[in-house]
Protein backbone atom coordinates (compact mmCIF):
# COMPACT_ATOMS: atom_id res chain seq x y z
CA UNK A 1 0.00 0.00 0.00
CA UNK A 2 1.50 2.92 -1.05
CA UNK A 3 0.98 5.57 1.54
CA UNK A 4 2.88 8.81 0.06
CA UNK A 5 1.01 9.96 -2.77
CA UNK A 6 3.43 12.44 -3.80
CA UNK A 7 6.73 11.07 -3.88
CA UNK A 8 8.28 14.46 -4.55
CA UNK A 9 7.10 15.77 -0.24
CA UNK A 10 8.98 12.65 0.86
CA UNK A 11 12.13 13.76 -0.66
CA UNK A 12 11.48 17.13 0.62
CA UNK A 13 11.03 16.32 4.12
CA UNK A 14 14.22 14.34 4.21
CA UNK A 15 16.28 16.82 2.58
CA UNK A 16 14.48 19.76 5.10
CA UNK A 17 15.36 17.27 8.53
CA UNK A 18 19.00 16.33 6.85
CA UNK A 19 19.27 19.95 6.73
CA UNK A 20 17.36 21.24 10.22
CA UNK A 21 20.14 18.36 11.75
CA UNK A 22 23.21 20.28 10.53
CA UNK A 23 22.77 23.05 12.43
CA UNK A 24 24.71 23.80 15.56
CA UNK A 25 23.31 22.95 19.08
CA UNK A 26 22.18 26.45 20.81
CA UNK A 27 22.14 24.21 24.38
CA UNK A 28 23.27 26.89 27.06
CA UNK A 29 26.88 26.02 28.32
CA UNK A 30 28.51 27.40 31.21
CA UNK A 31 29.66 30.46 28.65
CA UNK A 32 26.59 31.44 28.07
CA UNK A 33 25.32 31.67 31.43
CA UNK A 34 26.22 35.21 32.75
CA UNK A 35 28.79 35.67 35.93
CA UNK A 36 26.80 38.02 37.57
CA UNK A 37 22.74 37.64 37.68
CA UNK A 38 20.19 40.45 37.62
CA UNK A 39 18.26 41.05 40.56
CA UNK A 40 14.93 42.81 41.54
CA UNK A 41 16.03 46.51 42.58
CA UNK A 42 13.79 45.56 45.82
CA UNK A 43 15.41 42.43 46.92
CA UNK A 44 17.54 42.43 50.24
CA UNK A 45 20.79 40.85 51.05
CA UNK A 46 21.17 38.71 54.31
CA UNK A 47 22.75 35.69 55.68
CA UNK A 48 20.43 32.87 55.60
CA UNK A 49 20.42 30.16 57.49
CA UNK A 50 18.19 27.30 57.37
CA UNK A 51 16.90 25.55 60.83
CA UNK A 52 14.33 23.64 60.44
CA UNK A 53 12.16 24.40 57.45
CA UNK A 54 9.85 26.87 57.17
CA UNK A 55 11.76 28.44 59.89
CA UNK A 56 14.80 30.05 58.89
CA UNK A 57 17.40 32.51 60.77
CA UNK A 58 18.08 35.51 58.42
CA UNK A 59 21.12 37.64 59.82
CA UNK A 60 20.55 35.86 63.03
CA UNK A 61 16.64 36.70 64.07
CA UNK A 62 14.24 33.77 63.83
CA UNK A 63 12.26 34.41 60.60
CA UNK A 64 10.15 31.91 58.14
CA UNK A 65 9.61 31.35 54.72
CA UNK A 66 6.16 31.38 52.99
CA UNK A 67 4.15 28.72 51.80
CA UNK A 68 5.74 27.61 48.31
CA UNK A 69 8.63 29.70 48.70
CA UNK A 70 11.46 29.59 45.84
CA UNK A 71 15.03 29.11 46.53
CA UNK A 72 17.59 29.15 43.60
CA UNK A 73 21.41 27.97 43.89
CA UNK A 74 24.46 29.51 42.48
CA UNK A 75 23.45 28.52 39.13
CA UNK A 76 20.10 29.87 39.09
CA UNK A 77 18.72 25.93 39.77
CA UNK A 78 15.84 25.50 42.29
CA UNK A 79 16.84 23.89 45.23
CA UNK A 80 14.63 22.51 48.21
CA UNK A 81 15.15 24.41 51.73
CA UNK A 82 16.08 20.96 53.52
CA UNK A 83 19.39 20.18 51.57
CA UNK A 84 20.38 23.39 52.99
CA UNK A 85 20.15 22.83 56.70
CA UNK A 86 22.30 24.55 59.04
CA UNK A 87 24.43 26.41 56.60
CA UNK A 88 25.19 30.45 56.37
CA UNK A 89 24.27 31.28 52.98
CA UNK A 90 24.79 35.11 51.61
CA UNK A 91 21.08 35.61 49.99
CA UNK A 92 19.40 38.16 48.09
CA UNK A 93 15.67 37.73 49.08
CA UNK A 94 12.65 39.16 48.57
CA UNK A 95 8.96 39.37 51.17
CA UNK A 96 5.66 38.72 50.41
CA UNK A 97 2.72 40.86 51.46
CA UNK A 98 2.75 38.82 54.96
CA UNK A 99 6.51 39.76 55.41
CA UNK A 100 7.34 36.28 55.12
CA UNK A 101 10.34 35.66 53.15
CA UNK A 102 9.15 34.59 49.33
CA UNK A 103 12.05 34.22 46.92
CA UNK A 104 16.09 33.32 47.74
CA UNK A 105 18.43 33.63 45.59
CA UNK A 106 21.87 31.71 46.75
CA UNK A 107 24.62 33.95 45.88
CA UNK A 108 27.67 32.90 43.97
CA UNK A 109 30.94 34.33 45.22
CA UNK A 110 31.17 37.19 42.34
CA UNK A 111 27.43 37.91 42.97
CA UNK A 112 28.36 38.70 47.14
CA UNK A 113 31.01 40.42 46.62
CA UNK A 114 28.99 43.24 44.60
CA UNK A 115 27.63 45.84 46.98
CA UNK A 116 23.48 46.11 47.16
CA UNK A 117 21.60 49.82 46.61
CA UNK A 118 20.12 49.29 49.90
CA UNK A 119 22.70 47.26 51.99
CA UNK A 120 24.73 48.74 54.96
CA UNK A 121 27.53 46.42 55.08
CA UNK A 122 29.34 43.72 52.30
CA UNK A 123 28.29 40.07 53.55
CA UNK A 124 31.42 38.66 51.49
CA UNK A 125 33.55 39.08 54.46
CA UNK A 126 30.60 37.65 56.96
CA UNK A 127 30.94 34.32 55.16
CA UNK A 128 34.49 33.92 53.39
CA UNK A 129 36.27 35.64 55.72
CA UNK A 130 38.80 38.90 55.42
CA UNK A 131 42.27 39.96 56.51
CA UNK A 132 41.11 43.42 56.40
CA UNK A 133 40.44 45.31 59.39
CA UNK A 134 39.90 42.21 61.41
CA UNK A 135 37.40 42.72 64.47
CA UNK A 136 39.14 44.04 67.70
CA UNK A 137 40.45 40.80 70.37
CA UNK A 138 39.04 41.63 73.79
CA UNK A 139 41.42 40.27 76.26
CA UNK A 140 38.31 40.15 78.87
CA UNK A 141 40.35 42.75 81.01
CA UNK A 142 38.57 46.00 79.78
CA UNK A 143 36.16 47.54 81.44
CA UNK A 144 32.50 47.58 80.23
CA UNK A 145 32.71 51.54 79.59
CA UNK A 146 35.35 51.46 77.25
CA UNK A 147 34.18 48.89 74.76
CA UNK A 148 33.55 50.24 71.90
CA UNK A 149 29.65 51.18 71.19
CA UNK A 150 27.62 49.85 68.29
CA UNK A 151 26.92 52.87 66.03
CA UNK A 152 23.17 52.48 63.89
Amino acid sequence: MNRCTFPWMAALLLALSAGLSSLPATAQTEDAQPKVREFPKEALRGVMVVLAPPDVSMDGKPDRLAPGARLRDSSNQFVFSGALLNQPLVVNYLRDNTGLVQQVWILSSDEARLKRPNSQTSFFNVIFGSSENPAPKDDGKTPFDQLPAFKP
